[in-house]
């Protein structure tokens, strides 16, 4: 785009000459087939042709109809805008390091107490207790969980 602006005019109505050109030869060996664009292809078309009027991009000699590419525009946006509002990180949130290490200590240092203890120690002390069930030790091993 930048690389337009030091032409003159006249050099830019032939380059698009040219351009009409080759879409018409494209077109042609097409044959009536339709053209398979990229999301990156569509989002640079409907950010470039959001601007004109209606009218204008009928005139234009392109590939695909104007509403088509209106259509990619109201896409992007609201691809943007979901991507904006949806929760950063999905799922269950991490459970805090030093409840982590309490947990994997006192599993550690009681290896007869099972998840049901484990728990209500926790909750003795003021905890939530959730997810202690998800815990691993550093080697990777679960701690033994007896009922």
């Amino acid at each position: 785009m930048l690389r337009l602006l030091p032409i003159s005019n006249r050099d830019k109505d032939t380059e698009i000459l040219a351009l009409r050109h080759q879409i018409a030869v494209l077109e042609r060996q097409l044959n009536r087939q339709r053209v398979a664009f990229t999301m990156g292809d569509r989002a640079f078309l409907a950010a470039l042709l959001h601007g004109l009027p209606k009218e204008v991009l009928r005139r234009m000699r392109l590939l695909v109809r104007p509403d088509t590419v209106l259509r990619w525009h109201r896409d992007l946006v609201a691809r943007r805008h979901a991507a904006r509002s949806r929760p950063h990180r999905a799922g269950r949130p991490r459970t805090i390091r030093s409840i982590r290490a309490l947990v994997l200590r006192l599993a550690h240092e009681n290896p007869t107490w099972g998840y049901r203890r484990l728990h209500g120690e926790l909750l003795v002390l003021g905890g939530q207790g959730g997810g202690i069930h998800r815990l691993r030790d550093p080697a990777g091993r679960r701690h033994p969980t007896r009922p």
